[in-house]
């Protein structure tokens, strides 16, 4: 807390802070590692709503091991709880957006904005008190990630115009990768198409998932199966020319991923 001139800090291990209450605040600041969880809600934001139902707060999320930066103008209003890796991983771990990027904020609508800001400031209260219990705040923190993960789903709905456009524009990536590259090193990673949708890997992993049910990965494997079946039926080409040419490292890598994914080697696929 003292990098970012936040006063009041009872904790080591957690911290909860009203921004209206802080003066000092470092308003930018280059990349920085950090290695607790950071939850925070900004109200009294000008947003460029879509709908009527959007408020004037959003929320934000970090997690362990995140590297993040910030350029923001004053005043800063809202929340935010700081926790020890410690005491909220056992809560955290089975949420993706504790990893999404900023600029992958929650917007929430206004129940939502109500719903969020009440656990923030109650967990502020608590924290308040001479004597506070970790417990407690820890729950709050618990709580909030879990109306989280329900507001991401709404979120995910209300913007179904704009991410069927990124699902879309993921197959034509997925396409190209493999008919328009001359020579293909590596096999496509998850991340290389999330940075060609400027989303973090978590949040465009999600995304698919919940339009496509299927996980990107799974979408490069099937994909990847395909051509290399189609590879198989098709041409002359020996396994390891055929797996070479997909991106695999060695033939063997590729002998393996073909049985995991279809139950059979390359060999006995082109001999039936």
């Amino acid at each position: 807390m003292k990098y970012l001139n936040i006063r009041g800090s009872k904790s080591d291990i957690i911290h909860v802070t009203n921004y209206d209450e802080q003066k000092d605040l470092l308003l930018s600041s280059g990349p920085v590692s950090i290695d607790f969880y950071f939850l925070a809600v900004k109200t009294n934001v000008n947003i460029k709503r879509s709908n009527e139902e959007i408020s004037d707060s959003y929320l934000y999320f970090d997690g362990p091991g995140n590297v993040i930066e910030w350029d923001v103008a004053p005043p800063v209003s809202g929340y935010s709880i700081a926790v020890s890796a410690d005491l909220l991983y056992k809560f955290a771990k089975d949420y993706n957006f504790v990893n999404y990027n900023n600029h992958e904020a929650l917007f929430l609508t206004k129940e939502e904005e109500v719903t969020i800001e009440d656990l923030f400031t109650k967990a502020h209260q608590k924290y308040k008190k001479e004597k506070f219990s970790k417990d407690v705040l820890v729950s709050y923190a618990s709580l909030i990630l879990s109306y989280t993960q329900i507001f991401y789903e709404r979120q995910f709905e209300t913007r179904s115009k704009i991410y069927n456009k990124v699902v879309a524009n993921f197959y034509q990536h997925l396409e190209r990768y493999f008919n328009e590259t001359k020579e293909i090193d590596e096999l496509p990673s998850v991340h290389y198409f999330a940075r060609k949708a400027n989303l973090s890997t978590n949040y465009f992993g999600d995304l698919i998932r919940h339009f496509t049910g299927n996980s990107p990965q799974q979408h490069i494997h099937q994909y990847i199966i395909q051509i290399a079946k189609n590879k198989l039926r098709q041409s002359d080409l020996t396994v390891g020319e055929i797996a070479y040419s997909l991106g695999f490292e060695y033939p063997t890598y590729f002998t393996r991923f073909f049985k995991k994914e279809t139950g059979i080697t390359p060999r006995i696929f082109r001999n039936q």
